[in-house]
């Protein structure tokens, strides 16, 4: 391994010498410990802006500014998802939140799976030729930013070694207050499942433990004295008063797994995401932090270290930290995006009040500029209660999106994946193409194709322990059950009709599930994917086209109601099957 190391821009601040008059003498004291703050951001997602659930990187920026102004040294961190997920950013594949990283001053950065979302650098969403270069737009965004972005588990499929890109590596040792600090990148062993397949052909995940373990050996070898891995791959933790209490935590969580694999001392701290959830707990020694998403919180931990010799003397694991530009002062709430008809007060952070970073401010003004009219233009469709993903796979924002599909195209059923396909929830009132782009903002492009009764059942089957987490569709009801170890499903299309094991039935979905995403289709998939037609429109495009011009929607109309379109057992016996399978 080659191992970079690099000074810390930002994180050094002047300390003024102390000392002790005694007896007509003065002595001085000895030296206080260090403290470096590890901050840490995971699954941002383009949210440069604050709005409703989230401060965005205008006001993270304000506390990290507060942070910097008070603390020994500050290392900011980001676990991965850093660019796709809102207009401002998408509009320009991720290169204002880039920008803004670069001006909070991040000193590393993980690469997630939806870092590959926008393919080639330009207008395609995958790769159409040889020349395509389908990981074009992250190898762009990785050239601009002033930071590394790391990952030691992807790799080239064809050698067997880590990716030869640009700006990403493995890991890289940062020196701050003279420590040495090894910052190593890691992505979920997911990673090539749930983002486009065509966008990541010819790459390969290798194991997460084993890699980050490989890594900071090498680390603690070139002489780091703290090692911190940013992963993007997460857990959950529902309760955060004390770190060294995990049951409130899934301990099978893939980064609690990866984090009880490792060597006792070898890793120190651990920056996760990917699930949108918290967790601020000690595992195995290793205190680990994740921040939900969308700017809604930061992560901090502050290590105490001896200045001398760099050993850790203690550690304060602070829950997730919310990024608030304002409180409500009558009952203390977060105040998301302030509005004349609140009484707010400014937030302040280490008794500082928030001054945003006047360059991220400028960012976000450039980025919100252009995104500003097409976010704003009005659908003539107007909705009376908010839809949300309550009660996926069936919630009212998911039956809404497949039925729209289904009655968009010459298909029978409308498959979509509404659990992590669907990104945002709709507001009541109008709805705006930026709404719309907020539930949908992935480029996927709809795919027609079709399979016969018997495959359809596999796709089922294979969905049936997924729980809430399975498939959303529109067009047909599926009823399921086991006699004598045989699982008999019953499908039946809208109007009634049952659908056999050689009929053929036409299905609705998007690139994302006809290449192997979310490996809802994978069971029936031939070797590459489904063929499909690039011609057809994006689903985002389709789903604004059948939205346009409806007038008042009542949202009670897309609720499943007394027809549940799954009906399955609460449990369904391990040994229960498919007859042949």
């Amino acid at each position: 391994m080659s191992v970079s190391k690099i000074p810390l821009k930002h994180a050094v601040v002047a300390l003024t010498a102390a000392f002790v008059l005694a007896s007509c003498a003065v002595a001085p004291v000895a030296e206080s410990p260090l403290v470096i703050t590890i901050v840490g951001t995971n699954d941002v997602h383009g949210q440069i802006l604050p709005r409703q659930g989230g401060g965005g990187l205008v006001t993270l920026s304000g506390y990290v500014e507060a942070l910097r102004a008070t603390q020994d040294a500050v290392l900011l961190i980001d676990a991965g998802d850093m660019w796709q997920g809102t207009l401002e950013s998408n509009l320009n594949e991720g290169a204002a939140v880039v920008e803004a990283y670069n001006a909070m001053g991040y000193v590393a950065a993980a690469i997630g799976n939806h870092e590959f979302d926008f393919g080639p650098a330009g207008e395609l969403s995958i790769p159409q030729g040889p020349d395509d270069d389908a990981r074009g737009a992250l190898k762009a965004r990785a050239t601009e930013a002033q930071f590394p972005l790391l990952s030691v588990n992807l790799l080239d499929a064809e050698t067997g070694q880590l990716v030869d890109w640009e700006n990403v590596a493995a890991s890289v040792i940062v020196e701050t207050d003279g420590i040495d600090v090894g910052i190593i990148g890691a992505t979920t062993e997911r990673a090539l499942q749930t983002t486009i397949a065509a966008n990541v052909r010819g790459l390969e995940m290798a194991p997460l433990a084993a890699s980050i373990e490989r890594e900071a050996r090498a680390l603690r070898e070139a002489g780091a004295e703290l090692v911190i891995v940013t992963a993007h791959a997460g857990s959950r933790c529902r309760e955060f008063n004390d770190p060294e209490d995990l049951s409130s935590c899934e301990l099978q969580g893939e980064i609690m797994r990866a984090a009880e694999a490792l060597p006792a001392g070898l890793v120190d701290h651990i920056i996760a995401g990917h699930v949108h959830d918290g967790i601020a707990h000690v595992v195995n020694g290793i205190s680990i932090t994740s921040s939900y998403s969308l700017t809604y919180a930061f992560s901090r931990v502050d290590f105490v270290l001896d200045r001398d010799s760099g050993e850790v003397i203690d550690r304060v694991v602070h829950p997730p930290q919310p990024v608030c530009p304002a409180f409500d002062t009558a009952n203390g709430d977060c105040v998301w995006v302030a509005s004349d008809d609140l009484q707010t007060r400014a937030a302040t952070y280490e008794g500082r009040p928030l001054s945003p970073d006047p360059e991220v401010l400028a960012v976000a003004a450039r980025a919100e500029q252009a995104a500003r009219n097409l976010k704003a233009e009005p659908l003539d469709a107007r909705l009376d209660i908010p839809l949300t993903l309550k009660g996926n796979p069936e919630s009212l924002l998911g039956n809404l999106m497949t039925d729209a599909m289904l009655a968009s195209f010459d298909a029978d059923i409308a498959v979509h994946n509404v659990s992590g396909g669907i990104r945002a929830t709709l507001a009541a009132g109008e709805i705006t193409f930026g709404a719309i782009y907020e539930v949908f903002p992935f480029d996927n492009r709809v795919v027609i194709i079709e399979l016969s009764g018997r495959e359809l059942r596999q796709v089922i089957a294979n969905q049936l322990p997924r729980g809430r987490r399975r498939a959303g569709f529109s067009g047909m009801r599926v009823d399921v059950s086991c006699e004598q170890d045989v699982l008999e499903i019953d499908i039946r299309l809208d109007d009634g009709r049952p659908v056999g094991e050689e009929d053929r039935v036409r299905i609705v979905a998007n690139d994302f599930l006809a290449l192997g995403g979310d490996a809802i289709l994978t069971p029936v998939m031939p070797e590459g994917g489904f063929a499909f037609d690039n011609s057809l429109p994006l689903v985002r495009d389709s789903l604004v086209a059948w939205l346009r011009g409806r007038g008042d929607l009542e949202g009670e109309s897309f609720s499943s109601g007394d027809r549940p379109k799954w009906t399955v057992p609460a449990e369904i016996p391990a040994g229960c099957a498919l007859p042949g399978i």
